[in-house]
């Protein structure tokens, strides 16, 4: 036994050189051996969120209202933009080097022989650290799907289904029916499942009611109204009125809102909440790079969409912004991604596409990327008024847009995780 790393670094060099070796078979075995060697268990009530898109919307929210009713949160949320500290929070402060190398030893302690991903490795020492920090709920992100995902070796008491659209149709199907019901493995006999997606797949709605799960679904179980003011929530017990707005914007947040409210009325009993504390954790709620609109001039847009469904719903927040005489649209995406599906509705807000290549080898080529771009009918644009660039990183492409757009102008940065990370950094690094 090699002696073990000292700090986060090299931990996750560590955890990244193993994962490039591990044949992945999918499957929870593994995860589950090492999970029960270490005894993980939680002893607070458990919520799990999956979902194509509005994971992490769904989860900010209930961690921000929770924090405003006086509870001690532990929330596991991913990726990550700048420190890995990111993925682990509690009482909305990030982890600490220290405790989440302590949970990485204690995981190495008790794997044994059994190979782990990076991703499993790393699921089973934040669960382990939030499992043993008294808290009083747990808030857990799935990652990929649902069935096979680590986060599921847990048993949640509310499971939350957000939106099911096609992405990563490698691993988890070419239909809503086959995606559906991948996330609906999280669901659990006699537990709650919550599903916003206005529109259920079948096979979803079938497997919560084969295993006798207690299932949430909107329109029947739970629904909202709103107008231009404010909103209101209703559950099969509970009413919430004049609500303000979440302080996430876009289309698609009453929904998650929604399904966070049907999970705090399945838990009133255990973890009660005043409607200050919703109405208040809704407006301070806080995502990066979810249609995160920066201050100052030119308007600067980060938003992580990277399928057509996601961006769609950033077209859509786009239209509804008010004139800007141009948009520049820093972008870059992963190859296996419905690339034209997620240029679609984009393409008539886009003026000047600054193209970036990304850190990963599946980043799709710019150049490929730019000969579709150039490809486009010019829409409204006047002849000479359209341009597409290719750059050799987020940041050149970040900094080329900045150089020429005018203060009236908005930048929108989309099209995948590592593109906004690395406008991010790069804004980051020129503040100090």
């Amino acid at each position: 036994m090699s002696t073990l790393p000292t700090t986060l670094p090299a931990w996750l060099a560590l955890l990244e050189s193993r994962h490039a070796e591990i044949h992945i078979n999918m499957g929870l075995d593994r995860v589950r051996q090492v999970k029960q060697r270490m005894g993980l268990a939680f002893s607070c009530p458990v919520i799990m969120v999956a979902g194509t898109n509005g994971k992490g919307s769904t989860c900010s929210m209930l961690e921000a209202i929770l924090l405003r009713a006086g509870y001690k949160v532990g929330l596991y949320i991913k990726p990550h933009f700048l420190d890995f500290n990111e993925r682990a929070r509690i009482n909305g402060d990030l982890a600490s080097d220290e405790a989440l190398i302590a949970s990485f030893n204690a995981v190495e302690a008790q794997r044994g022989e059994t190979d782990l991903t990076y991703f499993e490795f790393t699921t089973l020492a934040i669960m382990h650290l939030l499992a043993g920090a008294n808290l009083d709920v747990a808030i857990l992100e799935v990652g990929l799907g649902g069935r096979l995902d680590a986060v599921n070796v847990i048993d949640a008491d509310v499971a939350i289904v957000t939106s099911i659209d096609i992405d990563h149709t490698d691993f988890l199907g070419t239909t809503r029916d086959e995606i559906g019901f991948e996330k609906a493995g999280i669901f659990r006999p006699g537990k709650a499942a919550i599903c916003s997606d206005p529109v259920p797949p079948a096979s979803l709605v079938a497997h919560a009611e084969a295993i006798g799960a207690d299932l949430w679904l909107l329109g029947r179980d739970f629904n909202y109204s709103g107008d231009k003011q404010q909103w209101n929530y209703g559950g099969r017990e509970q009413r919430r009125n004049s609500l303000a707005y979440p302080s996430l914007r876009g289309a698609n947040q009453l929904l998650n809102a929604a399904a966070a409210l049907a999970a705090l009325e399945v838990l009133r009993l255990v973890l009660p909440v005043g409607a200050q504390e919703v109405r208040t954790g809704l407006v301070v709620v806080e995502l990066p790079g979810r249609f995160q609109v920066l201050p100052g001039r030119p308007t600067v847009i980060l938003d992580v969409a990277h399928n057509p469904h996601a961006a769609a719903a950033l077209a859509q927040n786009l239209g509804n912004m008010g004139f800007h005489p141009y948009t520049y649209a820093v972008f870059g995406i992963m190859q296996d991604k419905d690339i034209d599906g997620v240029i679609a509705p984009m393409a008539q807000y886009v003026d000047h596409w600054c193209v970036a290549n990304l850190p990963s080898p599946r980043a799709a080529d710019p150049e490929t990327l730019a000969a579709t771009l150039a490809a486009l009918p010019p829409g409204d644009a006047k002849p000479g008024e359209r341009s597409v660039t290719t750059f050799a990183d987020p940041a050149a492409a970040f900094a080329n847009a900045m150089s020429r757009a005018g203060e009236n102008d908005r930048i929108v940065v989309f099209g995948s995780f590592y593109t906004v990370a690395g406008v991010m950094a790069a804004r980051k690094s020129s503040h100090h």
